[in-house]
């Protein structure tokens, strides 16, 4: 079977080929890091989390990308409100972040670069840009000049510069040579944070740190670029210009992907609506689980309605997948019949349901087809656990589940007395990471805890040790 992809850019699916044989290099557009991260942010990640455990499962290594933007006008805002320093305030959030990231059971980045550690690189593109007569100075601020480009715009959303923003309201500064101009640097306001530049002292605009952070970390050319659809005007139509103008060549990333909104019973996500809701709103009420499965059951190109009656739904439809485990870890470990037209009909149905599952991943990590691929087979074992089907066919089902269950993301807690071994066995996996650590073979101490993460323990290091506890 063939991956195809949805790729914005073309509009249509596309097989997909990475640049560079067995790898893929990935870059998903991250959090401003101001508040606690809401639903929006899990639908998004949690997507792009299964459209890279696939990618693995299929074989390739893939190298992804989450920049975290941790200096930014809402980010100064709050921090004012809150009488803290706007560095302290991104930080803080960032660790919030990654607790929920890390609840959902969402695989770390493999780099989670920061626009403040980035402020040269940026410059340095920003120069570049100058040089090639794509951007401009006005008084400190640097300015895109966006006719320089006219041509490489509406990649994404499909229409000219004139169609896509005359009429639409623009904010007039005298300072530009066009309204439509977008900012690269600003000039040092009072009270704010800044650094030094050769345009004299300033701070990044939002859009040119990805184009930067990509180049950097993916290189001139990637294999996907993804966040949500929110994002595909101004901030990826403006990452393109940016990324193609300083490099040179096109596309920046081969494949587009976006994930779909979020409702709230139908309606836009809005605070001042009041029915915006934090992941952490909804972790008190449902376990992180659920809310994954919920999220899961849509395509992720699809919009997705949220209402705790969806989200009852779904917390029955993942205990039914709870128990579909549990039959078959019985049945692979029972004794099993023999060679027999029951065993042969139960295979046949099997191999028919792995076909279907990932017929439905390889259509553009259709998790929705996938996943009702797993209750059909919860009805298959039903209709044949007291039939005489051999257990070798039974740890077959058993694989089965247990891959779509890895690519999911999804997992089951744990009874208490098996957690008691557990805990012995993790404080002894940590007493060989700590040596590790120790001897310096921290790719090996990185390693364990990354493949302790996935097994939903979270270990954080701490100036008296590590520290470890039970997601999930």
């Amino acid at each position: 079977m063939v991956l195809k992809v949805y790729n914005t850019r073309t509009r249509r699916k596309e097989i997909f080929e990475p640049l560079r044989e067995g790898v893929v290099r990935m870059y998903v557009c991250g959090p401003t890091v101001y508040d606690l991260s809401h639903i929006g942010h899990a639908r998004s990640y949690v997507a792009f989390d299964v459209i890279r455990r696939y990618l693995e499962f299929k074989g390739y290594r893939v190298i992804y990308v989450q920049n975290f933007t941790d200096v930014d006008d809402k980010i100064i805002q709050r921090a004012k409100e809150l009488g803290v320093e706007p560095q302290e305030l991104a930080e803080r959030y960032i660790r919030e972040f990654l607790r929920d990231m890390d609840r959902l059971g969402i695989k770390r980045a493999t780099i989670y670069p920061r626009a403040t550690e980035h402020i040269e690189d940026m410059i340095k593109v920003i120069e570049g840009l100058i040089e090639k007569g794509h951007a401009y100075v006005v008084e400190g601020n640097v300015y895109f000049n966006i006719e320089s480009a006219r041509d490489r715009f509406g990649q994404l959303v499909h229409q000219s510069l004139d169609e896509m923003l005359d009429g639409a309201r623009v904010e007039i500064d005298p300072k530009k040579r066009n309204p439509k101009d977008f900012a690269l640097w600003k000039a040092a306001k009072e009270g704010e944070p800044w650094w030094d530049s050769p345009w004299g002292p300033g701070r990044p605009g939002w859009h040119i740190e990805c184009s930067t952070m990509s180049t950097k970390y993916l290189g001139e050319q990637f294999d996907i670029h993804g966040g949500g659809q929110d994002l595909i005007f101004p901030h990826h139509e403006a990452e393109i210009l940016q990324s193609e103008c300083y490099t040179g060549k096109s596309p920046m990333a081969r494949y587009w992907l976006h994930n779909g909104f979020v409702t709230i019973n139908k309606e836009k996500m809005s605070k001042s609506l009041g029915n915006f809701f934090t992941i952490r709103e909804i972790l008190k009420e449902y376990p992180p689980m659920v809310l994954r499965f919920f999220l899961l059951y849509t395509h992720y190109r699809s919009p997705i309605d949220f209402s705790w009656d969806h989200l009852k739904e779904a917390s029955s439809a993942y205990k039914r997948l709870k128990a579909l485990k549990e039959i078959l870890s019985r049945m692979a470990s029972g004794e099993g019949g023999k060679d027999s037209k029951d065993d042969k009909e139960f295979l046949k149905a099997l191999e028919e349901v792995e076909d279907e599952f990932f017929k439905a991943m390889d259509d553009d990590f259709n998790t929705r087809v996938a996943i009702a691929q797993l209750f059909r087979l919860d009805d298959i074992v039903r209709k044949y656990q007291d039939r005489g089907v051999r257990r070798k066919s039974w740890r077959r089902a058993r694989r089965f589940f247990n891959n779509a269950m890895r690519i999911l993301g999804l997992t089951f807690p744990r009874g208490r007395r098996s957690r008691g071994i557990e805990r012995e066995l993790i404080e002894l996996i940590l007493e060989v990471r700590e040596r590790a650590r120790k001897n310096k073979d921290f790719p090996l101490a990185d390693y364990i805890r990354e493949r302790l993460r996935e097994l939903n323990v979270v270990v954080e290091d701490t100036r008296e040790g590590p520290i470890w506890r039970f997601e999930g």
